[in-house]
């Protein structure tokens, strides 16, 4: 198996020996082939807001840059982490635009199967709320995810802060590997389950197929499969289901 990590710091510092860190103690469990990918290091261009990967598909974009060298990256990848330090209370620039690089996947999630979690380095404060962003763009994208965590790393680091980053960092390694040996392809959660028949039966009403979102739905067979993936929905999920795909055509008309 591999997993591969992107890393949204040029620096070689906390973030990046986080992630080493817990990449390593994660090979103690489980033999894996591992990256880690500094985004700095690759071409990545601010998108422009223009749509048209989202309205026409995504091999249209203007900007020429390194973004589907990543996407490949992501796609042989078994297990992937997204890690950032704790900028004005955010992502780090970086990893903002290597997420909005990958902004149509949003609207046609490709990673089911894969395992994800996100590792947030900060000095104090607002790493908890970096790490739900993350965590909802990881389920966004059709990963599954297990929960990231806030590694402090306020200078001078008191040997204290040292034992506990490991302590955590191993604690989450051990989740990641249950994750990663897991069924690949679970029931879905009724959160889930909503917004997948939310947005398809949405996409169903208003677009059509001059759209890239509807052809790429119509092509996987999702207007008409339960969820993105063959599942077995039990009878409570299945009239939920319905019901979605009713209050959606309710919002679409």
């Amino acid at each position: 198996m591999k997993v591969t990590a992107f890393v949204g710091s040029a620096r070689k510092k906390h973030t990046y020996l986080a992630v080493q860190s817990f990449l390593e103690k994660l090979k103690l469990q489980v033999d894996i082939e591992y990256e880690i990918v500094v985004i700095s290091n690759y071409n990545l261009k601010i998108c422009k807001g223009c749509k048209l990967c989202i309205d026409n598909g995504e091999e249209l974009c203007p900007l020429k840059d390194d973004r589907d060298i990543l996407m490949k990256k992501i796609m042989e990848s078994d297990g992937v982490v997204f890690a950032s330090p704790n900028y004005s209370f955010q992502v780090s620039g970086q990893m903002k635009v290597f997420l909005d690089r990958f902004g149509y996947l949003l609207h046609r999630p490709q990673f089911f199967g894969k395992t994800f979690t996100c590792i947030v380095t900060q000095g104090i404060y607002g790493g908890k709320d970096i790490v739900k962003y993350l965590d909802f763009v990881g389920r966004s994208l059709g990963f599954n995810v297990v929960k990231g965590l806030v590694i402090k790393t306020l200078e001078p680091i008191s040997e204290a802060v040292r034992i506990k980053a490991n302590e955590t960092l191993e604690n989450q390694s051990r989740k990641f590997f249950r994750q990663l040996v897991k069924k690949k392809y679970p029931s879905p959660s009724l959160l889930k389950l909503m917004l997948f028949r939310l947005s398809r039966t949405s996409i169903k009403m208003i677009l059509n197929d001059d759209f890239r979102d509807f052809r790429y739905f119509s092509e996987h067979g999702w207007f008409n499969n339960d969820y993105y993936y063959p599942v077995r929905l039990n009878l409570f999920k299945k009239t939920m289901g319905r019901l979605f795909d009713h209050v959606a055509g309710r919002i679409a008309v």
